[in-house]
């Protein structure tokens, strides 16, 4: 069995690379965290002129009707280069949703507009600092309108379009449902909120008798979320993979070059351990990512564990690899002329997106035990 990526993906992966590495230095990173641009305007532009918008968007709604592990590498490139591009959002989180739940006209109306990047789509889930549960969703849906209050929303105010998370009225998982907003046609207000990372920005969205459609019967919210959401993880764990390398390759080449007492500091043991620490959990966060990508571009029984897995692992390495980046540089790594804090800020920030990873290791014991009860 084949575990690598094919020669196309692998090219594609290159391509991507390649642009990313022209088009989105740490000159770009650093703009938008200094700057109030939503999103940057070349590189988005960049990536939808490539196509990249519609990889796994069907053909017949405007897409290059490719498949998740072509997400899967273009995901990969993004977080290595940090991008402050609303990709996931639009792409992973939004066009997923829609594709996998949305009724024909829906997808009709909006899949062709996130393929050429007419529209930005995002997800609406969560409604505070508490962890979004079907018994805490107060987003009231009700006669074709949404009412409510939804925070963090990422690219909340450049977004065009939201999957929202309503309860459509009932108790427990039957009471919620999926509820497709167009943020532009009134009754919808957005604000920004302060996040640790300012190049992918979140808003407060506010609904006010905003016109909306349901996605599929009511009441089958809740777990057309959790099929979003685990297909989100093993994306955002290839984002993840793909910091944590940049984060291990900017502390190596420091390490090579920075002399300490007539010597490499890469030479000193200590510096050493942190770099083999660093390549040992990136190695581990990959081989799960790599069974994500499998049970997702098969839509394996083993999708949920999988993802749960290559979260908690992406998060683990990610996080780690950032923070160890800084501690390679010393003092001059916690200033703000240096890059080591685009990686720690993204990481610490992916970290908590769709789920910190106390509740994806709820998610995988709790399947786990399930299997071996049974």
């Amino acid at each position: 069995m084949n575990f690598d990526f094919s020669d196309d993906q692998k090219m594609l992966k290159e391509q991507v690379r390649k642009f990313l590495g022209d088009k989105c230095g740490y000159d770009v990173v650093r703009k938008h965290l200094e700057g109030k641009d939503a999103y940057d305007a070349g590189v988005w532009k960049g990536l939808v002129d490539m196509g990249l918008t519609g990889t796994a968007i069907p053909e017949a709604y405007g897409g290059l009707g490719l498949g998740a592990l072509e997400l899967c590498v273009i995901a990969e490139e993004l977080g290595r280069s940090a991008a402050p591009v609303p990709f996931s959002s639009s792409i992973y989180l939004a066009a997923e949703a829609i594709k996998l739940f949305g009724t024909e006209e829906q997808k009709q109306k909006w899949l062709p507009k996130i393929a050429s990047g007419e529209a930005v789509g995002t997800l609406a889930m969560g409604e505070g600092l508490k962890a979004a549960n079907p018994r805490n969703i107060e987003t009231s849906f009700a006669n074709g309108k949404v009412n409510g209050v939804k925070q963090p929303v990422a690219d909340g105010e450049a977004a065009d379009v939201a999957v929202v998370v309503v309860n459509s009225g009932g108790s427990g998982e039957g009471a919620i449902s999926l509820a497709l907003v167009d943020l532009k046609a009134g009754g919808v207000t957005a604000e920004a909120l302060r996040t640790i990372d300012p190049t992918r920005p979140h808003a407060q969205l506010t609904f006010k008798d905003a016109p909306a459609e349901l996605m599929g019967p009511a009441g089958q919210g809740w777990s057309q979320l959790q099929r979003v959401l685990d297909g989100a993880a093993v994306l955002f764990a290839f984002e993840q993979v793909g910091g944590a390398e940049a984060s291990l390759e900017m502390a190596k080449e420091y390490a090579l070059e920075r002399y300490a007492f007539g010597r490499q500091i890469g030479s000193y043991q200590a510096i050493k351990h942190k770099l083999a620490d660093m390549y040992v959990k990136k190695e581990l966060a990959k081989s799960n990512a790599y069974y994500g990508a499998m049970m997702l571009n098969d839509e394996g029984s083993e999708l949920t564990e999988a993802a749960a897995a290559s979260r908690i692992a992406g998060n683990d390495a990610y996080v780690f690899a950032a923070q160890e980046n800084i501690q390679t540089h010393g003092g001059i790594g916690y200033t703000w002329e240096s890059n080591c804090q685009f990686h720690y800020r993204r990481a610490k920030l992916l970290a908590l997106t769709v789920g910190a990873s106390a509740q994806w290791k709820e998610k995988l014991v709790s399947r786990l035990e399930a299997k071996n009860a049974a």
